[in-house]
């Protein structure tokens, strides 16, 4: 019985769900927009020295606003679009490959039953977060 791509992303869900793995979603966009409206009406209040006020406070403000914004791995894994999902197949089976298994629950107890799995499969999921998703994938205990 293959198996199919929906339970290689699920058997990542539970071990990313186990380790409580999350992943700070950048937004580096909408803080250099408010880094800039900040810097261009502290321009126009205060001139060039309000230029490098209101940038120094835009720069604060979007810095705020943008940070801290986690979102648990499992939630990320599940809304990636096929292609996606798909390419995380692939990164999971040549992992796997060594292994003596038929379907995907055999598969999970395998990989639930070995830390070394888990910890494997955990650094090429934090890998694909900071690469492909531009996240950080937080925490290090994997």
């Amino acid at each position: 019985m293959p198996v199919r791509t929906e339970e290689v992303i699920k058997l990542l869900c539970s071990i990313s769900e186990e380790k409580k793995m999350k992943a700070a979603v950048k937004r580096s966009g909408r803080g250099a927009l408010v880094t800039g409206t900040v810097a261009f009406v502290g321009g126009l209040v205060g001139g060039p020295p309000g230029i490098a006020v209101g940038g120094a406070l835009g720069g604060l403000l979007g810095s705020w606003m943008t940070s801290g914004q986690f979102k648990p791995v499992p939630q990320i894994l599940m809304e990636l679009p096929p292609a996606e999902q798909q390419k995380l197949f692939h990164e999971v089976t040549a992992i796997v490959r060594h292994l003596d298994w038929t379907d995907v629950v055999q598969l999970t107890a395998l990989v639930m039953g070995s830390e070394a799995l888990q910890k494997q499969l955990l650094a090429m999921l934090a890998n694909y977060v900071t690469k492909e998703l531009r996240a950080e994938a937080t925490p290090a205990r994997y």
